[in-house]
């Protein structure tokens, strides 16, 4: 393939976010004649000559494609589309992060090429709406464009079908809709604090990411939040906290389309932490709701202050991440839970599913394709299709 630009290696490196020390050991280079590994990998990367086996790790743990090392110089950044997470000037790099957007975009253009293949219908919405519109008014054609009970939402049987149901009903709307929080292992989970959403505005194939490491009760909201993100033609990466207007603007619309303004009159006149704490909970709880959700817009319909509500956010997260912990351990201790392809079929979605069914049968894609469509290896890509819906998922 010809030489290896040294800038390369030391590229791929830096945005792996590895030091010399961490990434030779990594790429399992040892003391050897009384060189470090440190020093062998400082050769390697002046020199632009790494042993196949070397590079080959490099690669895998560098996270890129082994082509991409043999470019006559650093790609740009990924497009990211819009960052919402920041104000102007913070740094919130994060390089697993930024192979997740990676791997999702080329998920995603491939799902735009069997699209287009197909001379799909465009979703008609995509870049439809501005934040000039009102936030009940957006809320009300979004809850008409997704045919949307809220009665139906609120009457599954089991605090996980609320987000199944409202996942069907934007994936029939045409947007893709997986959860995914790390790279395939908990080894490299992203934290909420980088990444809750992830919105891609394509016209003909639109896609919402999530971060599965959030509370389930949260990722309904989450996935409003970044279908709101689509209706204004915004690609980009949500995070935890809500500085940019436009955060706000989404937020507000997906809070009024869970819990419309006027059914907080039943929190109103609350007085004390614990008893608010308590009140938030069964409000949330009867919704099927996140509290920190319910705490924020009663902060932003100025109910609470915004200490109070920071506050909230922090005692409803502590006792989250408690619970999450004990499920955890509860799990390790029972080796039980879903099976491997139950898993992978919940995070991909049914609609994405559909797809890579109907391009297979008719020869659209191949099966190498459709593994990195859907985050499996090409021999898994059958067993994965064949089976059902995956609302079900316990």
């Amino acid at each position: 393939m010809g030489a290896i630009r040294p800038e390369i290696l030391t590229w791929a490196r830096e945005t792996a976010g590895l030091s010399r020390e961490d990434a030779a050991r990594a790429v399992g280079l040892k003391t050897a004649r009384g060189v470090t590994g440190p020093e062998r990998l400082a050769k390697i990367e002046a020199t632009g000559d790494p042993p196949r086996s070397v590079l080959l790790q490099m690669a895998k743990k560098y996270r890129r494609p082994l082509l991409i090392f043999y470019l006559n110089q650093p790609p740009r950044t990924g497009d990211r589309g819009q960052d919402f997470r920041t104000l102007p000037g913070e740094d919130r790099r994060n390089p697993e992060l930024d192979a997740l957007i990676r791997d999702i975009r080329s998920r995603q253009g491939l799902v735009r090429s069997v699209l287009e293949d197909e001379e799909a219908e465009r979703p008609g919405f995509v870049g439809a709406a501005t934040m000039e519109m009102p936030v009940a008014v957006l809320a009300d054609r979004m809850v008409e464009k997704l045919n949307f009970s809220l009665n139906a939402f609120r009457g599954e049987k089991t605090a996980n079908d609320p987000f199944g149901y409202l996942r069907a009903q934007i994936e029939a709307a045409g947007v893709f809709v997986l959860l995914l929080g790390n790279l395939g292992s908990h080894h490299s989970n992203i934290p909420l604090e980088f990444f809750r959403g992830f919105a891609i505005a394509d016209p003909l194939a639109p896609m919402i990411v999530i971060n599965d490491q959030d509370a389930r009760t949260a990722w309904s909201f989450t996935a409003l939040h970044e279908l709101v993100h689509i209706w204004l033609g915004t690609t980009g990466i949500s995070g935890r906290d809500a500085g940019a207007q436009i955060e706000r603007y989404c937020n507000d619309v997906a809070g009024e389309i869970l819990v419309p303004a006027p059914e907080l009159a039943a929190l109103a006149r609350l007085s004390g932490f614990e008893r608010m704490a308590a009140a938030i909970s069964d409000f949330a709880e009867a919704r099927r709701v996140s509290r920190s959700m319910v705490a924020y817009k009663l902060f932003r319909r100025g109910r609470i202050s915004r200490t109070v509500w920071e506050r909230l956010d922090a005692h409803f997260r502590k006792e989250w991440l408690a619970v999450k912990e004990r499920k955890a351990e509860q799990q390790r201790a029972s080796e039980g839970g879903p099976s491997y392809y139950v898993v992978k079929r919940h995070r991909v979605g049914e609609a994405l599913l559909a797809l890579m069914r109907r391009a297979l049968d008719e020869g659209a894609i191949t099966y190498t394709k459709a593994g990195r469509v859907l985050g499996v290896k090409p021999t898994n890509v059958q067993p994965l299709l064949g089976h059902g819906p995956t609302r079900g998922l316990r």
